[in-house]
């Protein structure tokens, strides 16, 4: 996709039935913009970054953010912004697919080591499906 161009992100949203889907919309040195993609049960586990932000944007859906004290419910519209090292995750509770934009710095999706609970940090479907890969964590 060439940039800068308009685009409705939920237009290029992939689904797969064993994990999250992922979509890379934007990538540059400094910018990572993915789009998750959850089918019914679905979730992206709680996991954090080091050395940089994410936020998420929900387009299409509801399902709960999580964190790692607590649960926020979530739909259409909202956002919710995780700092440096705050551990955060989404999870689809309800019966329609789930579409979120994620922002992050690209750094977050160079290497597993930026990680900062490593092991907490795979994917995963809470029906037992798999890992996820792509853009957009």
């Amino acid at each position: 996709m060439q940039h800068p161009t308009l685009i409705r992100p939920e237009n290029h949203a992939t689904f797969q039935s064993e994990k999250m889907g992922k979509t890379t919309l934007f990538q540059s040195e400094r910018m990572l913009v993915g789009l998750n993609c959850f089918e019914v049960g679905q979730e992206h586990a709680l996991h954090a970054h080091k050395g940089m932000d994410k936020v998420y944007h929900v387009l299409e859906g509801a399902g709960l953010f999580l964190l790692e004290d607590r649960t926020i419910p979530m739909q259409a519209g909202e956002m919710l912004i995780a700092p440096e090292g705050i551990p955060h995750g989404i999870r689809n509770t309800e019966t329609q697919r789930l579409v979120a934009v994620s922002y992050t710095h690209l750094r977050a999706h160079e290497t597993r080591e930026d990680l900062l609970f490593p092991g907490v940090g795979e994917k995963k479907n809470r029906g037992g499906g798999g890992g996820g890969g792509g853009g957009g964590g």
